[in-house]
């Protein structure tokens, strides 16, 4: 199957640039042409958001929000279109890139909602004669770049608060995965007003860099890699606009004497290997007692050697499919390889060909080592001992990431203790994953800046005015 998908500028298809093959990771074969539209498709498509700026921030909260549930209903329309494009581009199962349409359709609902009821300081006479005032106003042209794990799901985190804030927005997707983005490029062209929403695509280094340096873009909202958060921070940092970063992470998961291993086990499955482990707050180092470490390790590679691993869009019985791409695959090798020179053991998995690799155990790695400290992206679970609580909550610490993390106890004193010790974002008691959209989402450390989600999203993409009205009465 060859898709004819290309970017959505202006409401208008934009077919100029070189062209490059978009992979289907689960048999290798080209599915559909990429076009990277290089500067003169930044150019076209930050001149039409700027174009349309102003009339979409003086359009109504209540009109805004009716265009962003109709995105809502077309979304759920055609979601099993959206799902088939989603399974084949990014090499998950039909059924779990399906349930990704209908998650991204409810936050697009929130946000619709929510930005209707946004508030700021009350009006008030602060010196004589002087009434105040505080307007929170749309910044003006966010550039979204959105990553490749969850393209629909995590886009509707950036689109969603960016446009009800009164903000034009540059959506740029993956090299790797931009086909949901197209199709939702080309369904918003009937939605919203021209200019409102555009698509871009093209590699980082032509495509991203444009858009995040050019002077009429007033924020560069990110989900992605560190060391590409990184880069944004210096490319916005010569025109000081705001990043939003929402970066890796490493989540560990802290598994006490007196947990439920049962309900423990049966999540690692999802936590440790949906989306084949490429998930920032996917449960990547387990820390047990020693104790337990013999059973749990044993338990936990039972779950993984029973998933079923294959192509997710052809058969659904599979579990888990590919990771996103051979090159990644490798990667991934490459780094539990290097753990098992260091001293680690590999207890289960560790093998692939293509873009696929097997549901990975690894135990006896040292704590400083790279497959503890840094992220993998990739179906791999470090199971790990603790001496006492203190010594579990440090080592949960003892990295950079602070994105996420889960407790499993049921001590209601140690759960609350150890929540607000542990340097993270999200921290789950007796669970590892779950999201909503009314509570914010985001990192410490090199996890990030800012908040997803909630109405902190839609605050982050305003700014605060102060505007004060001199009169000459006095109460």
């Amino acid at each position: 199957m060859s898709l004819d998908l290309f970017p959505t500028i202006a409401n208008r298809e934009w077919r100029e640039g070189e062209v490059e093959a978009v992979i289907e990771p689960a048999t290798g074969d080209q599915i559909a042409d990429m076009v990277d539209v290089g500067q003169a498709g930044v150019e076209a498509a930050v001149s039409a958001a700027k174009d349309a700026r102003r009339s979409w921030a003086a359009t109504t909260p209540k009109d805004r929000a009716a265009m962003l549930l109709r995105l809502a209903d077309a979304l759920e329309a055609n979601a099993d279109q959206f799902a088939e494009l989603e399974a084949r581009d990014v090499g998950k199962p039909l059924a779990d890139a399906r349930a990704e349409m209908f998650s991204a359709a409810d936050k697009y609902r929130f946000f619709a909602g929510a930005g209707r009821a946004l508030t700021a300081p009350v009006c008030d006479e602060y010196k004589p004669g002087i009434t105040s005032m505080v307007r929170r106003e749309p910044l003006g042209i966010v550039a979204a770049i959105a990553p490749w794990n969850y393209p629909m799901g995590l886009t509707s985190w950036k689109l969603g608060p960016a446009l009800m804030a009164g903000n034009t927005v540059v959506l740029k997707p993956t090299n790797e995965t931009p086909l949901t983005s197209l199709l939702l490029g080309r369904i918003a062209a009937d939605i919203f007003p021209a200019g409102v929403l555009n698509v871009v695509t093209g590699r980082g280094d032509s495509v991203g860099k444009a858009l995040v340096r050019h002077p009429d873009v007033a924020m560069v909202s990110l989900t992605g890699g560190t060391s590409t958060g990184k880069t944004i921070m210096r490319d916005a940092a010569d025109m000081v606009k705001k990043v939003h970063l929402e970066l890796g992470g490493k989540a560990p998961v802290l598994l006490f004497d007196d947990a439920d291993l049962d309900k423990f086990v049966a999540t690692m499955r999802g936590a440790a290997f949906r989306n084949s482990g490429q998930d920032c707050t996917a449960a990547t180092r387990i820390y047990v007692s020693k104790a337990l470490f013999g059973e749990v390790t044993e338990r936990l590679v039972q779950m993984a050697e029973g998933l079923t691993v294959g192509n997710g869009f052809l058969d659904p019985s599979v579990q888990m499919g590919p990771v996103v791409s051979q090159r990644h695959r490798d990667n991934i090798a490459r780094q539990v390889e290097r753990a098992a020179g260091e001293g680690a053991r590999i207890v289960t998995g560790g093998e692939g060909s293509g873009a696929f690799y097997t549901p990975t155990i690894v135990t006896g790695a040292d704590q400083r080592s790279a497959i503890v400290q840094e992220e993998l992206f990739g179906p791999v679970l470090v199971v790990s001992t603790f001496d006492d609580e203190d010594d579990a909550i440090a080592k949960a610490n003892d990295v950079a990431y602070g994105l996420a993390a889960s407790i499993w106890t049921r001590d209601i004193n140690r759960a609350v203790k150890c929540a607000a010790l542990i340097e993270a974002g999200s921290v789950w008691i007796n669970d590892h994953g779950p999201t909503a959209a009314e509570m914010p989402f985001g990192g410490f450390k090199l996890s990030g800046i800012g908040r997803d989600l909630s109405i902190h999203a839609i605050e982050e993409h305003t700014a605060l005015k102060h505007v004060a009205i001199s009169h000459g009465y006095q109460l």
